[in-house]
């Protein structure tokens, strides 16, 4: 699979980019050997709740819990993907059960799936054709604000403008 190479910056709160500290990233995941490590350790309960996620430069998943922020799991730097992903045990092998790319400190969009299907399978992970869940994030050109667009309505829910079809949350990113 060739996955395009496309990074997002973060374009969320100043102040989330501060928690961001040396080695406070989430958990690299770059085997089925690192995927068992991570998750022996987490109890059922845990393992049943989404985690927040990125992929990396480097084509590496990485994995922290829910609430926290993507730009921490990411040490701050670029992303290719970011969202959210639970996992359930089938049949001995772990797979993805629901992902979505649903991280307003980021923002991917929708074309960024190819790139968490490679980190996936990399790690060993079987995994769905698409995102479970899509999350489509826009710009309103008009007001600079982000908006989710909702039942294909690209409309900015902050001043009426129409938005536009593509993404554009961070054109100097791409």
């Amino acid at each position: 699979m060739t996955v395009p190479r496309w990074s997002y910056r973060y374009v969320g709160p100043a102040d989330l980019r501060s928690l961001v500290r040396p080695g406070g990233g989430g958990q690299s995941i770059r085997s089925p050997a690192d995927f068992g490590e991570w998750a022996s350790p987490r109890t059922a309960e845990e393992l049943s709740e989404p985690f927040t996620f990125v992929v990396d430069q480097t084509l590496a998943l990485r994995i922290a819990p829910r609430r926290s922020e993507h730009v921490v799991c990411a040490g701050g730097e670029a992303v290719l993907c970011a969202g959210e992903i639970s996992f359930r045990e089938e049949s001995g092998r772990w797979t993805v059960d629901e992902v979505s790319n649903q991280s307003t400190g980021y923002c991917p969009d929708v074309s960024s799936w190819p790139a968490l299907a490679e980190a996936l399978d990399q790690a060993g992970i079987a995994r769905p054709s698409g995102f479970t869940h899509e999350v489509v994030f826009r710009r309103c050109p008009a007001c600079q604000q982000l908006n989710i667009v909702r039942e294909e309505d690209f409309v900015c829910v902050f001043c009426d403008a129409a938005l536009p079809p593509e993404w554009n949350v961070d054109w100097p990113g791409r």
